[in-house]
């Protein structure tokens, strides 16, 4: 007889904080990681108003918003701390927070730009690391840690220099950690996406949601699906996130439906 049961990922029981979680891929993921049994799933980020509907539609016993800045790592140890005192333990953190930077090449590259872009798209994603880590080791978690790094990383783009620097520092950050921190059974790895239409997105690029999907999704080879949507990322952060993916550190899992880089 075959197996009906729905799969499941093997979230039930575990704790999570998203960071950029009031909308976009953030906001995505946290409705996979409640639909896959997390105990509770705290999202951060400074769309104040936005976070606390998302948190009120996935229901608040099991969801919480909490202001929070990356670029101030004060605000992100307060959330780790205030996380953990609530629910006992954090399991997951998923530190997706960041900012789409400026589109200039390098002949006209502003550093200031990259100084804005690095503060929230690096070093934010540092202090995450380091505070949610520290929170596992005294916890005696064996947690998951996933960063949201970008293909421009490693693509080459032809503009938005500032961002694909600072998105490239997650990589060594990610590969370090991960050595690190797995003494203590705790795995790091990094999401890249392609793509995607986010609000983010839309706004930089000055498009509707629409009618980005229709060009990006001309940039692909795996053809026949549509567009890539935020849930596609998701859904492959909820495996990075669960045991499903055990033994899986250290690793940048490209989600952009084979675009060429």
């Amino acid at each position: 007889m075959t197996d009906q049961t729905p799969f499941k990922m093997k979230l039930e029981g575990k704790v999570a904080i998203i960071t950029g979680g009031a909308s976009g891929i953030g906001e995505a993921t946290a409705r996979r990681f409640a639909e896959h049994g997390a105990r509770a799933v705290v999202i951060a980020d400074i769309q104040d108003e936005q976070g606390q509907r998302v948190a009120e539609s996935i229901g608040l016993h099991r969801c919480r918003y909490i202001h929070c800045n990356v670029t101030d790592e004060q605000q992100i140890k307060d959330l780790v701390e205030s996380t953990v005192q609530m629910y006992g333990q954090l399991d997951i953190m998923f530190s997706n927070a960041g900012i789409s930077g400026g589109d200039q090449p390098i002949l006209d590259l502003d550093l200031s730009a990259y100084d804005a872009s690095s503060a929230v798209n690096a070093r934010g994603m540092a202090a995450c690391v380091k505070h949610a880590a520290c929170a596992m080791v005294k916890g005696g978690v064996k947690g998951s840690i996933v960063c949201t790094g970008s293909i421009l990383a490693s693509g080459g783009p032809v503009k938005f220099t500032d961002y694909a620097m600072a998105k490239s520092a997650i990589l060594g950050l990610v590969k370090s950690a991960s050595r690190q921190l797995g003494a203590y059974g705790i795995r790091v790895n990094s999401v890249s996406p392609g793509g995607v239409a986010t609000p983010l997105l839309c706004k930089t690029l000055q498009m509707g949601a629409e009618e980005l999907e229709t060009l990006l999704d001309k940039y692909k080879c795996l053809q026949g699906k549509g567009p890539m949507k935020e849930k596609n990322v998701a859904d492959v952060v909820s495996f990075l996130a669960s045991e499903e993916s055990a033994f899986v550190t250290g690793h940048d899992l490209i989600v952009d439906g084979g675009h060429p880089h």
